[in-house]
């Protein structure tokens, strides 16, 4: 299974979209500055949203879709973030 996520740190103010195939480790990476600036010691970051798909493509396109205008939309009308 493949995973699209929404995390949110309140440090930072900063919300961050994803896909992976193990979101707990994921999460701790982010958490522990083990990936990219974007995430890195900005968190704590903690999980606003989760979606699960059968194929690393179908995240794929999900994900692209939150990270567009439409999208962005779509998560400030359903999160408080």
């Amino acid at each position: 299974m493949y995973y699209v996520y929404i995390i949110y740190s309140n440090t930072v103010n900063k919300k961050y979209i994803g896909q992976t195939d193990d979101f707990e480790r994921r999460l701790n990476e982010h958490n522990n500055g083990l990936l990219g600036t974007f995430t890195k010691n900005k968190g704590p970051w903690k999980l606003v949203h989760l979606e699960e798909f059968e194929t690393r493509s179908q995240a794929m396109i999900r994900e692209k879709y939150l990270k567009s205008g439409v999208g962005r939309e779509w998560i400030k009308l359903n999160f408080k973030i």
